[in-house]
């Protein structure tokens, strides 16, 4: 049984904390309004009086707020108890605000490892859920168990900013996946039909179309936009085109539409409408 300190007991560092008192793990619980641990403190949880008195005596830290300024003013206000600390900072952020925490957590002889949950708070400690690491190897290994109670661990490296990258890569699949199940919506829409009716359609289409991912992803890693192409961008600019033209006639705002279009267009202009799709990559992954 380790002790384990959560510092921000929002919906999410609640859920951890429950999940780790039902895996019989002793849990210290702090948050900057001290009502919101009360539900904590009934179910068996210390309340800690501050930030480091919480991580006083813990094997343990994990941080989870809401975002990475108030993380690091919680971590001066204890910094003095931060040297030995094992850290774990599930705060959503970029991967260069995890790469500074790290960097400052280190001078003040803390041991760093960085999260990015991919579960809402009902998830946790449910099959499903899944939280992404990176940062200290030895961290991870010592708390593995007690990590692993909360969701599957994906352990991703040393570099600390790796899980934020993955994890804002995971939610630029998913926006993009919403992004075109609305605009879909919306052309169901403008004719009258309903888009629940119309999803007995759409989701057969995406599942089978999901298929051609793997081949993309080969492609993007090796550059070779034009090995065993099926369907050319030539030919697809011209179905993004027809989708941007058909959205403005049934008064459809193509604002998610257009900025693939956009980029499908400049591509096959630059002499790669031979491409497949994947070539679009090449314009969006440029430093400038």
């Amino acid at each position: 049984m380790s002790r384990i300190s959560i510092l921000g007991t929002g919906a999410m560092g609640s859920a951890l904390a429950a999940t780790l008192m039902r895996n019989a793990h002793s849990v210290t619980v702090w948050n900057r309004t001290p009502a919101r641990a009360e539900p904590l403190a009934a179910a068996g949880a210390r309340v800690a009086a501050s930030p480091a008195d919480a991580m006083a005596e813990a094997d343990l830290v994990i941080l989870c707020v809401v975002d990475y300024v108030a993380a690091r003013a919680i971590l001066e206000e204890a910094q003095g108890a931060l040297a030995g600390c094992d850290l774990v900072n599930l705060t959503d952020g970029t991967p260069r605000d995890a790469q500074e925490l790290a960097d400052w957590a280190a001078t003040k002889g803390a041991a760093y490892l960085d999260g990015g949950i991919m579960a809402i708070p009902p998830m946790i400690g449910e099959a499903g859920a899944l939280i992404l690491y990176s940062g200290s190897t030895a961290l991870f290994e010592r708390h593995k168990p007690s990590l692993m109670a909360l969701a599957e661990g994906r352990y991703l490296g040393e570099d600390p900013g790796r899980a934020a990258l993955y994890d804002l890569a995971l939610l630029s699949g998913m926006y993009g996946l919403f992004s075109g199940f609305l605009h879909a919506g919306a052309l169901v829409a403008s004719s009258g039909d309903r888009m629940t009716d119309f999803l007995t359609l759409l989701l057969p289409w995406l599942e089978a179309m999901s298929g051609t991912l793997p081949d993309l992803a080969g492609k993007i890693d090796s550059g070779l936009h034009d090995r065993n192409v099926v369907s050319n961008l030539a030919m697809q600019t011209i179905a993004l085109e027809n989708i941007v033209r058909a959205s403005r006639e049934q008064d459809v705002a193509p604002d998610f539409i257009d900025a693939m279009r956009g980029l499908a267009t400049m591509r096959a202009d630059q002499g790669h409408g031979g491409d497949d799709i994947s070539g679009v990559i090449e314009l969006i992954r440029r430093r400038e």
